[in-house]
């Protein structure tokens, strides 16, 4: 079998680099699995799998590679000097006894993450059992049907490390509040430092408005209501951003105070921030993380959620595996809800079974459409593009927009070609202006939607932010870009203050994580390979709250139910109980 090799510049610099440090000479073959290694962590790895190489053909530039076996493939790799094993001598590459190749940091942010998450989950706290305890619990999880987000509450008292995993819908947020209710009750009001997070600041203000929500209907007294913290940060913003710099002001030399730390949609966070985070915090801090084990893994490096979860489950009498509730009942959607039977079936791996749930359409909320070819595409979704955005374009204040522009996305799987997100925005724009909805003589033109595509510290904006350009009244009318804020306001800044950004009437899949829309149509382009999997079909139909429209060829989608996410890490072997 061969394997043809997508090196990037950067690979190739980086395994030059390495090499040089070597001492001694190093092969060719030694330089392009360096080169690979980097290339993985580009493709969302933790490290380089030298048994998936071993053995192969590695085509390159149009040169072959013979890899050897995998057992000499091992020595030739743990012979360069620029290679240690885990634990040993600091060096840039870490290789270990099951053939996992590292980059130095992407091991040591894996191996202090799972070290120090076992040790939290290990560490267990006595909580008092007595009847003001228990009255709190019945009145705060009143439903004996959910005995899961009682459980959720005992595991967070007792334990400094929480995860509560579920679908959308399942409760999570509510649990939580209610989990920082028991505290404030029974350690006190102001004796517990609380903190809550989200990798982004769309999902920050989505925590923000979801836990000012709960509290309203909270049977607590009001002082508990107002102790309830109604700040949310981003992760970035919670360790302390140094502009031009990719550390952060807490660490373990400068921990955060906080006794309580919450972590939102914590499948989105990769592995180097969510090391940087643990590494953070002081040793006696709660960690709860809050997410669904079953989305999308991040964009960048790893799929921490994922990997506990796993390692978890893979040791039922472990600490970690106590530290793990998965909630299952669901409070958004009706019992035979279409979205939430077609949810259950791709996650259950059942292709058919979903197919057969959107064209049968037994609930009104699904719907299929067969792929349009890409000439056939502008006209198939004029009519959709129209109904979906004419009321966000419409919107007289930029309040209204934003609230608006959420009510209808178009998600798709790629960046680029006619189903992807370049070609896909062009095509609405087009649509739209010719209809008169909007005018893009300009690119700052109104109610142009905007997805921010890179962290800029400076002003608080962040990769997955979405804005729109609008007219500011306050302003006379000047045109300014509008962003959501946590606490259900508005802000705004100058367009040419706007970090790195794209037009954002469509997305894809993976920058919707976090986000709801109230209906999503999904284009799957005709593709096989390793971009469409179980997870995406998955992340993409649980966007949706009201109603799902998926646009794909049979065989496409029934392959991408089939075909789970496998990402390259060692940190479920490092957290499995041993």
């Amino acid at each position: 079998m061969s394997i043809e090799f997508q090196e990037r510049p950067i690979d190739r610099h980086f395994a030059s680099f390495i090499c040089k440090q070597s001492d001694g000479e190093v092969s060719d073959l030694f330089r392009l699995v360096v080169s690979m290694a980097s290339n993985s962590v580009a493709q969302g790895n933790i490290c380089l799998n030298l048994a998936d190489i071993a053995g192969q053909t590695i085509r390159l530039h149009g040169k072959e590679f013979m890899v050897p076996p995998f057992d000499v493939l091992l020595k030739l790799v743990k012979s360069a000097s620029v290679v240690t094993a885990p634990g040993g001598p600091h060096r840039p590459l870490v290789l270990d006894a099951e053939g996992r190749f590292y980059l130095y940091r992407y091991w040591r942010d894996e191996h202090h993450l799972a070290m120090t998450l076992l040790q939290k989950a290990e560490m267990v706290t006595e909580a008092l059992y007595d009847e003001r305890l228990l009255n709190a619990l019945e009145r705060l999880f009143p439903d004996s049907a959910d005995h899961r987000q009682r459980e959720a509450a005992m595991v967070a008292l007792q334990r400094r490390f929480c995860v509560i995993s579920g679908g959308p819908g399942t409760g999570k947020t509510s649990t939580v509040v209610r989990i920082l209710v028991l505290f404030l009750e029974q350690k006190g009001i102001g004796k517990q430092r609380i903190a809550m997070a989200a990798p982004t600041g769309k999902a920050a203000a989505r925590l923000k408005q979801s836990v000012n929500d709960i509290r309203q209907t909270l049977n607590v007294s009001e002082d508990i209501k107002m102790a309830i913290p109604d700040d949310v940060l981003t992760i970035q913003r919670l360790l302390g951003t140094i502009s031009g710099s990719t550390r952060f002001r807490h660490s373990a030399k400068n921990p955060l105070l906080y006794d309580i730390v919450i972590i939102d949609e914590a499948s989105m966070v990769a592995l180097p921030l969510m090391s940087a985070l643990v590494e953070a915090l002081k040793p006696t801090a709660r960690l709860i993380l809050l997410g669904d084990k079953d989305q999308l893994a991040s964009v960048e490096a790893g799929a921490v959620l994922g990997d506990i979860c796993s390692a978890g489950g893979e040791s039922p009498a472990s600490p970690l595996s106590a530290s793990l509730v998965v909630l299952e009942n669901n409070y958004r959607f009706q019992s035979g809800s279409g979205i939430a039977e077609i949810s259950r079936a791709v996650n259950a791996g059942f292709e058919r079974e979903a197919l057969e749930l959107l064209k049968s359409n037994p609930t009104g909320n699904l719907v299929w459409h067969s792929l349009p070819a890409p000439e056939e595409l502008r006209n198939a979704l004029e009519r959709k593009v129209v109904e979906g955005y004419q009321d966000y374009c419409e919107a007289a204040t930029p309040e209204e927009a934003l609230e608006r522009f959420d009510r209808f996305r178009l998600l798709c799987a790629l960046r680029d070609g006619p189903y992807g997100v370049s070609g896909l925005n062009r095509m609405v724009e087009q649509i739209l202006e010719r209809k008169r909805l909007i005018t893009t003589s300009n690119r700052y033109y109104r109610c142009r939607p905007v997805l921010v595509t890179v962290n800029d510290y400076s002003i608080g904006l962040f990769n997955g932010d979405t804005g729109i350009f609008f007219p500011d009244a306050d302003k006379g009318g000047e045109m300014r870009v509008f962003f959501s804020t946590p606490d259900g306001g508005v802000r705004s800044i100058s367009p040419e203050r706007l970090p790195v950004h794209e037009t954002a009437f469509a997305m894809t899949i993976h920058k919707s994580q976090g986000s709801e829309f109230d209906r999503v149509l999904i284009i799957f382009p005709p593709l096989s390979g390793e971009l469409l999997t179980r997870e995406l079909v998955y992340t993409g139909i649980t966007r949706a709250k009201k109603s799902v429209e998926i646009w794909a060829l049979e065989d496409v989608f029934c392959n991408a139910i089939r075909k789970k996410t496998e990402r390259n890490s060692g940190l479920r072997d490092s957290m499995r109980w041993k």
